[in-house]
């Protein structure tokens, strides 16, 4: 039988962002645009300095969100499910491939504190698909240890790292985002970040308001309050994804004492901190024919979801 911590048995219902703090992605000035990111990023620092059960699930699917997005501007058509299946065919220590590599660059930037370091920054920039010389890199990362240590509000700290590496290098908007969620994280004192800007790049908080098929870019007109509408939207989305995971992180929680199978506690822990799982998936503990087993026993129990559609080489997850 699994034993359960009991603290970690009973998840608490997520805060969601009061209404009045999204005014439908619009401001009427630079303030409320400010006032609104504040009241949103409020709400969200509880939840990004808890550790419920199912925070890594939670944080993997927001770097999701993030890479998805990120196809996009890397002028590449993967969507989620394809970046999915990128990850989890890929053999251990085998390159992912292009879109694997960017999604690789998102799911790190959840899972460790929030330092730009020259090593770090190095490997980011390879797995982005840039080049970048050295030297420029260091100073990079001296302007994002002097821009998330300044007396700045965070969001305007991270607009401020944006609009310096797109002026530095405009091919480089991924790592502008990347570094302002960063940033963001740094300068909120936060223990990790939280993928958030690069999924809203292409929303509304973004559209220009003299041409609506035109996008405010970092470092132009506008821009401070954009990433402040984008920050608010972000915040409610990612309140609301954790709210369905801590929904479904209980009903998991709540059948695990029914699963017998040795080494069904790793499988939980598992979806519990992964995005998904691989339904192939072996441990010391348990074969894959074994594992194949628990997976349609938690399906029958509707403890967990197929999230590839397909009848062979399942992945699965909250």
């Amino acid at each position: 039988m699994i034993r359960l911590d009991p603290a970690t048995a009973n998840p608490t219902l997520p805060p969601t962002i009061p209404a009045w703090a999204l005014a439908s992605g619009s401001a009427s000035s630079d303030a409320d645009a400010a006032f609104q990111a504040g009241a949103a990023l409020g709400t969200l620092d509880m939840l990004a300095r808890a550790q419920p059960a199912w925070s890594g699930a939670w944080r993997q699917r927001l770097a999701l969100n993030c890479a998805a997005a990120s196809m996009r501007p890397a002028g590449r058509a993967e969507d989620a499910a394809a970046l999915r299946d990128a990850w989890h065919l890929c053999p251990a220590g085998a390159d992912p491939g292009p879109a694997g590599a960017i999604f690789s660059a998102w799911r790190q930037l959840s899972l460790q504190p929030p330092v730009a370091s020259l090593d770090r920054l190095e490997k980011i920039v390879g797995q982005l698909g840039l080049h970048w010389d050295g030297a420029a890199l260091a100073d990079l990362c001296t302007e994002t240890e002097k821009l998330a240590g300044s007396q700045r509000p965070a969001p305007f700290a991270a607009a401020a790292i944006a609009a310096h590496v797109v002026a530095m290098r405009p091919d480089a908007e991924l790592l502008a985002w990347w570094l302002a969620d960063l940033v963001l994280a740094q300068s909120l004192r936060w223990p990790r970040p939280l993928p958030l800007l690069m999924a809203q790049v292409f929303g509304p908080a973004f559209r220009s308001t003299e041409a609506r098929d035109k996008r405010i870019r970092p470092g132009q007109e506008g821009f401070e309050a954009a990433i402040c509408l984008a920050l608010a939207q972000a915040a409610a989305e990612a309140c609301r994804l954790a709210a369905e995971l801590s929904r479904r992180a209980e009903k998991l929680l709540a059948v695990a004492p029914k699963l017998r199978a040795k080494g069904a506690g790793d499988v939980i822990f598992l979806l519990l901190n992964e995005d998904a799982v691989s339904g192939s998936l072996a441990t010391k503990n348990l074969s894959r024919f074994a594992a194949r087993r628990l997976f349609d026993r938690l399906l029958t129990l509707e403890a967990v979801r197929e999230l590839s559609g397909r009848s062979s080489f399942r992945i699965f997850g909250l």
